[in-house]
């Protein structure tokens, strides 16, 4: 499960975030392609909040497709 207080500074401010456990899979970028980015440091982040209906369920694909489970999302 990702931890808010383990995520990169690359995540704009929102629900979702990918923490340290990230593999670089591209597993999300692929899923979510305008919302997850990869990093030239070798990992995933959130560079963009969804912002319509299909972005937050590509967004929730990814989140429920990570395998290492490095994608967080606040449901409060």
């Amino acid at each position: 499960m990702a931890d808010r207080a383990n995520s990169f500074p690359q995540n704009v401010p929102g629900r979702y975030f990918v923490d340290s456990q990230c593999i670089d899979c591209d597993l999300c970028s692929e899923t979510a392609r305008d919302n997850f980015a990869r990093s030239d440091e070798g990992h995933a982040y959130v560079a963009k909040q969804p912002e319509t209906p299909e972005e937050e369920g590509r967004c929730a694909q990814a989140f429920s497709s990570c395998p290492v489970e490095a994608i967080g999302r606040d449901d409060s």
